[in-house]
């Protein structure tokens, strides 16, 4: 009977984990549908985000609940409750992930508003947009494959949005006197830093990797006191 009971819980708790992960693939279509929006200034694509993004919060309230239901009825062990907490943080990541697209979205002009562009700007945060995508698949995989190595190599990724996010803001520092020109530029900065977020969230969802691995929580870098940086493990 206990090894029924075993069974049935690893099994639905396998259930919760493919399902959390399955939402990192939303996180990677809505990605490109914001991206697309951005590069063609598409309000009505951004404004299909913004409404699509009930997806992503009832994914979230499904995993949420059904991990407060299986805790509720089956008692897991270490190796598991490690599972159980990494799936609770790393549905969580996935639902402001997609909080960050809808707020790329929310600063794109209204409708019937000639634009400006900048095209070199556009090009680097449509970099960073495709970086965080590769990131976002990553953490994925990472996740599955139970793979630390993985995880930790986020960090080197992310390293490359950091760079564009700082390239597009002072191509937005340089971009002259016309007002119109400098309220776009500023909403592109928003743009870029809300895409590093992304990129910060999926190495969020690869430290995740490690605790379920080791047993252990650490940060895989600490920038402001490198020195500090916790050992591997």
């Amino acid at each position: 009977m206990a090894e029924t009971t075993r069974q049935a819980f690893q099994e639905e708790l396998q259930a919760l984990e493919t399902r959390t992960l399955e939402g990192l693939d939303i996180v990677v279509d809505t990605l490109d549908r914001t991206l697309e929006a951005v590069q063609h200034q598409d309000i009505e694509l951004a404004s299909l985000v913004i409404a699509d993004d009930d997806r992503l919060d009832g994914r979230y309230l499904e995993v949420h609940q059904g991990v407060l239901s299986l805790l509720a009825r089956q008692a897991p062990v270490a190796t598991d409750l490690r599972v159980v907490a990494a799936i609770l943080h790393v549905i969580r990541h996935v639902e402001r992930m997609g909080d960050q697209c809808v707020n790329i979205c929310k600063l794109l002009p209204l409708e019937g508003h000639d634009t400006p562009r900048h095209d070199e700007m556009l090009a680097k945060i449509d970099q960073m947009g495709r970086q965080a995508r590769v990131q976002v698949i990553q953490a994925k995989q990472a996740f599955c494959r139970r793979d630390p190595a993985l995880a930790e190599d986020l960090v080197r990724q992310d390293d490359v949005i950091d760079i564009l996010n700082r390239e597009v803001f002072y191509l937005a520092l340089d971009i002259g006197d016309d007002c119109e020109m400098r309220e776009w530029a500023m909403h592109m900065m928003l743009v870029a830093r809300a895409l590093e977020r992304v990129g910060d969230i999926a190495v969020d969802i690869g430290e995740q990797v490690a605790f379920v691995v080791t047993g252990l929580f650490r940060e895989f870098t600490d920038a402001s006191h490198p020195e500090l940086e916790l050992p591997r493990h």
